[in-house]
């Protein structure tokens, strides 16, 4: 068995095709994929203003995608206000644009994260192992999820 160097789905060994994401596989030596399938980055680190937090998620994304990573969570806090903070409203503002040029596939929202949403289902069938994300069906405004 290895995984799936763009979705981290367990493959048969020799498997040329993923059958979950329909991806090629460059089979290594080692039949490993040559990156993670999922990171994790905090933008709330060190109490950044908007813009710094914005420059951090584009180079967060940027160097995702040269290790050939498929999926983000990207924590942005919900704001000490309550009422959403001015990073999640910033960082999602990046993410329609990001999605409108085509420099990632999508983003999910925290709060719509969970197995009622249409869009999650069709993610979840292209990355099953996003399924066992922890923010998955808690219903999180702190986070977004970024499909690369």
């Amino acid at each position: 068995m290895h995984l799936c160097q763009m979705c981290g789905n367990e493959l048969e060994r020799g498997v040329q095709v993923c059958p979950f994401c329909g991806s090629s596989q460059e089979l290594t030596d080692s039949t490993q994929p040559k990156g993670k399938f999922h990171k994790t980055v905090n933008l709330k680190v060190g109490m950044p203003f908007v813009e710094e937090a914005i420059k951090r998620l584009q180079r967060e994304i940027a160097e995702a995608k040269q290790q050939h990573i498929s999926s983000i969570t990207v924590i942005h806090g919900y704001g000490s206000t309550g009422a959403g903070g001015a990073i999640r409203v910033e960082c999602r503002k990046m993410l329609d644009y990001f999605v409108s040029i085509r420099a990632i596939n999508t983003y999910l929202p925290g709060e719509t994260f969970n197995h009622r949403e249409k869009s999650v289902k069709n993610i979840l069938q292209r990355y099953p192992a996003l399924a066992n994300n922890k923010n998955y069906n808690r219903n999180n405004p702190g986070i977004t999820l970024v499909i690369l």
